[in-house]
Formats: structure tokens, sequence, C-alpha cells
């Protein structure tokens, strides 16, 4: 609960407005950091953060090798495929006896087809042994993916994760904030003290602060769990995405949390706030589904990244996969601004005309009209 900003005693004169903005700041982010589930909560993240990228790395760095029973014939073609375990056996009996036993995974047998290999296998052949051994064609690709599908996935979960729970978790902190203020009814002292519009810019800074220090947070650790598993091609592909993301987040965390609190001055009961929230928190759940769901998708992800809710997502992923132009990021980014702007009027009305209004819901249309 913040408190209100007071004159300086030493001067005796008003307080500024950015003055008041700071004192509001200052509160939000001290109360949080006070607050030892934020930190537990913020401990817990970062730790599975660095953990996913970690167990991902050595994961794709040291695949389980494929157990393969070989004769002699057969182990000096078999012993050149990658990630390949052999184990020698004297004749096709002994290599049916160990897959059977399941000790190895397949056997690979001198035969009559072309390529001069049979493949033994209990239920279903490994299919890496059995394309490592067959004739292939030659192949052309028009048109080549310029980035690994799962990579791709994995990154689409990364970014739509982030957003989600960075803008849903600072969210609902400004809005029960503010609704706690008015049920306790401490807003008519911190009104009697600043303005309405110097309380909610001190709220929308102070969380947005908390916000992009956990949004750096887990750049630096998603750096650093790179580095160390020398995925430095991953890295470099994500070095600017992650930079934008950073400022797509910050300017569309604004939008957002100045509608959060404008939706929570609408109720004066805790009770209710689910009930203006939630077409709020459904355009940050949006952005989350739609890029895990369609990240392979050009038309949807373009969509996104012009949309100022879901640009913060869609815009850094369509960067790392290479389908941005050098101006794109730049047009989204105007518009996110323009609809930054159109949010924090339109909000700022909002909790201004509703903030001392105790009891019934207040209605939007009434809101607006002050």
């Amino acid at each position: 609960m913040s408190t209100p900003a007071r004159p300086s005693k030493n001067s005796g004169s008003p307080l500024s407005a950015s003055g008041g903005i700071w004192l509001v700041a200052e509160r939000e982010i001290t109360s949080k950091l006070r607050s030892k589930t934020f930190l537990i909560s913020t401990g817990i993240l970062l730790l599975i953060a660095l953990a996913g990228i970690l167990i991902g790395g050595f994961t794709s760095k040291n695949p389980e090798a494929t157990a393969v029973a070989v004769t002699s014939e057969t182990a000096s073609v078999v012993e050149a495929l990658p990630n390949v375990k052999t184990t020698e056996v004297a004749d096709r009996a002994e290599a049916e006896r160990l897959v059977r036993d399941e000790e190895v995974e397949a056997a690979v047998l001198p035969g009559d087809g072309p390529t001069g290999y049979t493949v033994v296998a209990l239920e279903d052949a490994p299919g890496a042994l059995v394309s490592g051994l067959s004739l292939s064609p030659a192949v052309e690709i028009l048109e080549p993916a310029t980035t690994n599908p799962l990579l791709r996935y994995f990154i689409a979960i990364g970014f739509g994760l982030v957003f989600f729970m960075a803008a849903s978790t600072f969210g609902a902190t400004i809005a029960q904030s503010v609704v706690e203020e008015k049920q306790t009814r401490v807003v008519e002292v911190l009104l009697s003290a600043i303005p309405a519009r110097t309380l909610l810019a001190g709220k929308v800074v102070g969380n947005t602060v908390l916000a992009m220090a956990q949004i750096l947070a887990l750049a630096a650790i998603a750096t650093v769990g790179l580095i160390v598993t020398d995925q430095d091609e991953v890295l470099s592909g994500l070095g600017a995405p992650i930079i934008w993301f950073a400022v797509f987040f910050l300017f569309g965390f604004v939008l957002l949390a100045a509608l959060y609190a404008a939706a929570a001055a609408l109720v004066s009961r805790m009770e209710d706030i689910g009930s203006t929230t939630t077409p709020i928190m459904m355009l940050v759940m949006a952005p989350y589904l739609l890029v895990i769901l369609f990240n392979d998708n050009p038309l949807v992800l373009t969509i996104m990244s012009y949309v100022p809710f879901s640009a913060p997502v869609g815009m850094p992923m369509r960067l790392f996969v290479g389908e941005a132009q050098w101006w794109e990021p730049l047009l989204s980014l105007v518009i996110l601004l323009a609809g930054c702007v159109v949010a924090i009027i339109l909000g700022a009305k909002i909790y201004e005309n509703s903030l001392l209004r105790m009891g019934a819901r207040v209605k939007l249309a009434e809101a607006l009209r002050g």
C-alpha cells in the first residue's frame, strides 16, 4: 500500500510532479523488494530459465548414442556414422539375441539389397541409422529454412512466456494496489497530497522498473547459459531480438499497466477485480498463445508485430527467424508508442474519474465522461 507523499520539510514548498511520481514509484519498488514471495518467485524463475538453457545445450551437444550390433563385415561402415556405439558379434544369431534382449537397438548385418546391408530391429529401426546407411538422391532446396524448427518453437515459448508472466504478474500487482487503496480509503489521504495522475504515473513507473529489471536479469541469465554451453550460433542470432524485445516490452508494459490501473479503479473491492481486469488479461494471454501456435506462420507473426498488444512478442520473433526488414521494427515501435499514448490518456481519465467513487462498480461510460 502506498504512503502519502509529503512536501519537503526544509523548503515547505509543494511537492513537484516529478518528486511525487518518484516517491510513489520508490514505495512501489521497496514494498515489492521486501516481499519474500516476490524475491523467492523471481529467484525460482531465474533458476528455471538457467536450468532449461543448460540442460537443452548439454543435451543437444551430447545426445545418447545408439547401440548397434555389427559383424566384422559391417563394423567399419557403422562406426563411421555419428553418435553410434557398436558391439561386434560373430554371426546373425548372436546379433538377433542382443536385439531381442534389448541390449542393442538394432543390428547391421551383411545383406543382398542395393546397399549390401540389412538392419535388424525388434519393433522399429532407428531412423538415423537407416538414413545413414541408405542411398539418398541429390536434394536441392529452393526455400531453405532460416532456423531449426525445434529451436524456433522453443524461442517462441521463451518470448511468449516471459512476456506473459512479467506483464500479468506486475499488472496484477498494480490492480491490487489500486483496489486496496480504495477499499481502505487511503486513496483519499493520498489525493490530498498529490494529484491522481501523479499517483498513477508513480505506480506505473515503479512497476515498470521492476518488470524491466526482471527482463534484463532473464536476458543476462540466458546469455550466460548460452555461453557456458558453447551455443555461440544461437547467441549471435538472439542478440538483436533480445534487445528489441526489451525495448518493445518497456512500452508495451506501460500501455498494459495504465489499463490495469484504470480497470482496477472501477471497483472498490478485491473480489471484483477479476470482472474488470479479465479483458486485459486476455490481451496479455493472446500473444503468448499465438506465438506458440503460429510461430511458423509468417502472416500471423506479421500481423502480431504491428498490433500494440502483441508487438513485444511478434516483432522479436520475426527478427530472430530473419523475416523482418530493417525498417519494420522502427515502424512497429512507432505504432506501439502511439498506442501507448492513447492508452495512457484513456487510462488516466478513467483512473482520475473513478478513484474516489466507492461502492458499486463504476460503468466505463461514466468513468470516461467524468
